[in-house]
């Protein structure tokens, strides 16, 4: 169901609104230029800053441009655990064929209470479930039994891998069952991690280069290391020059680099890219041939 290079789409704003036209024009964009799935509403695309409707709206939209093509994988995480089970559910009737759920973030819950946490959401309601699990933003981690554990609910799927340990690939290979699906959620180390088991990246680059990102994911897929090394080395700096400022802010800035009229309009808390940042993206999507 879910494989290869699936962008963490970023959600457009004007003027403080979400803008649903140009959110339609960008979807279709993702599709045409390749990509093999969607994310909306997650953390690139600034999900927390979303209203209920926009957050319904935004997944309606993608559902709608993938007309069934490509799989849509919902943002739903939330630390309240009532309120995950409400925007999976919103999801499920917007369309989505999956929801991506983060272990709770701020409350540190140990691990039985990680546990809880997503088991409840899968148990409540019936739809595919992909684990994020990104210790950076969220402090707490699931650990490697506790995601063998979850992995034995019927719809739990798969994971996006965001721990930036590439042992844990084998690690949860060996709990989860090679059946268990493995997402990276670090563009830089999408070559080793599908090396070691997986089969894709949600990825942020993609918005930026989703012909680049599908292309380097089919020749992993089609077993082509030379052509996925070659991409590597030219996708490599605008995965880094994306993280040079807080994300989205220097993918946003590279969309409007290479989309004369995309805005690249943030959500307070978020904030534009600095001169530095926004430089290391001008040179990033050169030496990737994007302008």
């Amino acid at each position: 169901m879910l494989k290869g290079s699936i962008p963490a789409l970023v959600t457009i704003f004007r003027d403080e609104a979400f803008d649903a036209g140009a959110y339609r024009d960008f979807v279709a964009w993702q599709i045409s230029e390749g990509s093999h799935g969607l994310v909306p509403c997650g953390t690139t695309g600034e999900g927390a800053t979303l209203d209920s409707t926009e957050h319904k709206r935004a997944i309606e939209i993608c559902v709608e441009q993938a007309g069934g093509k490509l799989p849509v994988v919902a943002g739903c995480g939330s630390n309240d655990t009532r309120h995950a089970i409400a925007l999976t559910r919103a999801a499920k009737e917007a369309g989505a064929d999956a929801a991506l759920h983060v272990p709770p973030y701020y409350n540190r819950p140990n691990q039985e209470g990680i546990y809880a946490h997503l088991a409840a959401v899968a148990e409540a309601v019936d739809i595919p479930i992909v684990l994020y699990n990104v210790p950076s933003r969220t402090i707490t981690d699931i650990a490697v039994e506790t995601m063998a554990r979850l992995a034995k609910i019927a719809n739990v799927i798969a994971v996006k891998d965001a721990t930036g340990n590439l042992a844990r690939v084998s690690a949860q290979r060996a709990a989860c069952g090679a059946d268990f699906i493995q997402l990276s959620g670090n563009d830089d180390m999408a070559l080793a991690f599908n090396a070691m088991g997986g089969r894709g990246c949600i990825s942020v680059t993609a918005n930026v280069a989703p012909r680049l990102c599908a292309d380097f994911q089919n020749a992993l897929l089609s077993d082509d290391w030379g052509m996925a090394l070659r991409l590597q080395d030219k996708l490599y700096p605008l995965h880094a020059a994306l993280f040079s400022d807080a994300s989205p802010g220097p993918t946003k800035y590279a969309l409007s680099r290479i989309h004369g009229g995309f805005s690249a309009e943030l959500r307070l808390p978020m904030t534009p890219p600095s001169e530095a940042s926004r430089a290391a993206v001008d040179a990033a999507l050169a030496h990737a041939g994007l302008t």
